[in-house]
């Protein structure tokens, strides 16, 4: 059985993950040299079930990794479009918000040229134990592998996201009839391209309406419905007032709030990032529905205000039992394949929670720099990154506070577990 032992052990190669390692190569490299990051992929993609040619980011190219902690770093997506010979391009494009493409093209390329961090590919993790000295303090956790294989460390970083939500209603489908939003792009090539499908798409934001538009682009002979709970698709709210939010400078405004005035913030702040669409998309799908109803040769439908209360196989046929909200009928709709745009379960993930109980931890909270609360015999530290939106605001698991998050992590790892200080650079120490 291979084993392995590291001061940090960070878990997920996404966004969270590559801006620490990054900013451990420049604010701690005696740390980042002992450093080791595991992916269970074999590559660095960023939102690999929906990384459609066509989609946009919603965030500037400005809050990449690195920028707003060190605008002057070599991993900058700046300095990448540099280093590929994209510059003039993308300035010529005349757009602050990248392609989701070239920015998982970015991600990748940092995690090429790290210098001192390590990234192992195709490492699964299957648990964390806590691993005890001789007086009984929790001060290492070894983690488990799928292939066997384990790794101790000091200090664990979780950046591997949410589970993706699955409604209990479609518990009892087929595996085959489900697609997640999570799963689509490589699912999606299981479908024979020229059948007569007729697909649900359930959910009513951008993931949805991303699939939706995919999905009738890439099946010509398919009927595509939508079923939404709200009244219709909607443009994400935002202002160049309520994105003010989303500075990593707010986040300690966040912290500091009582909890009405968090719930506050998250509830008015939902249709900033969670229950719109892109003006774009918006516009597109209108477009073609209009065409459609013009024509006469109408394949995308939209089901407003109605909830699938219930989903069942009818021999090789989907039954969706659907509530309408304005009137409290039910209806039934059949299909071949449903495609779930219906986001994360907002709760702690599954491998969170179970590490916090090996410890005798309930609740999973954690502190202003993100390090989880654990009882005085756990010496060990454990991070985590973009399950903390109830503490930390609704930018926690978006690009908008990587680079400022990264930075507070690294300082307090140092502090917390190391007892030193970070080693800013001499460009940043004289601004």
């Amino acid at each position: 059985m291979q084993s392995d032992e590291v001061t940090l052990l960070a878990v997920g190669a996404g966004p969270a993950n590559l801006a620490l390692a990054v900013a451990l190569e420049e604010l701690a490299p005696e740390v980042a040299a002992d450093t080791l990051v595991v992916e269970q992929y074999d590559s660095v993609v960023w939102q690999r079930g929906m990384l459609l040619p066509w989609t946009q980011s919603q965030v500037s190219f400005l809050k990449d990794l690195v920028t707003l902690r060190n605008p002057r770093s070599e991993y900058s997506f700046v300095n990448y479009l540099h280093a590929v010979h994209r510059l003039d391009d993308f300035i010529n494009l005349g757009s602050f918000t990248p392609y989701r493409l070239e920015i998982s093209h970015y991600l990748a390329w940092v995690a090429e040229h790290l210098r001192q961090v390590r990234i192992d590919y195709g490492r699964r993790c299957v648990g964390v134990e806590p691993l005890r000295d001789e007086q009984g303090a929790v001060d290492r956790w070894s983690v488990s592998f799928a292939d066997g294989s384990r790794v101790v460390c000091r200090a664990l970083v979780l950046g591997a996201g949410r589970d993706a939500h699955i409604p209990a209603e479609f518990a009892g489908l087929a595996r085959e009839r489900v697609i997640h939003s999570t799963e689509y792009s490589w699912r999606v090539e299981d479908l024979d391209p020229s059948a007569a499908h007729r697909i649900v798409v359930v959910g009513g934001a951008q993931s949805a309406a991303e699939m939706l538009w995919a999905t009738h682009e890439r099946f010509p002979r398919a009927t595509c419905t939508m079923v939404m709970r709200s009244i219709g698709l909607n443009c994400y709210e935002s202002s160049k007032f309520t994105n003010e939010l989303f500075y990593p400078s707010f986040v300690d405004k966040f912290h500091a709030a009582r909890p009405e005035a968090r719930d506050q913030l998250l509830r008015e702040m939902h249709r900033t990032n969670y229950s719109g669409l892109a003006p774009a998309t918006l516009d597109m799908l209108y477009r073609e529905i209009y065409l459609q109803r013009l024509t006469d040769r109408q394949r995308i439908r939209m089901v407003t205000m109605s909830e699938v209360a219930e989903a069942t196989m009818d021999g090789d046929e989907i039954v969706l039992t659907l509530a309408d909200r304005r009137t409290g009928d039910s209806s039934e709709l059949r299909c071949d394949i449903v495609m779930l745009g219906t986001g994360f379960v907002r709760g702690m993930p599954r491998f969170v929670q179970d590490l916090a109980a090996s410890v005798d931890v309930g609740e999973v909270t954690v502190n202003r720099d993100y390090r989880m609360n654990l009882p005085p015999h756990v010496n060990a530290a454990c991070y985590l990154q973009g399950v903390n939106e109830g503490t930390h605001g609704i930018a926690d698991s978006l690009l908008s506070v990587l680079a400022a998050r990264s930075e507070e992590i690294v300082t307090d790892l140092l502090t917390h577990l190391l007892g030193t200080t970070a080693e800013r650079p001499a460009a940043l120490a004289a601004r």
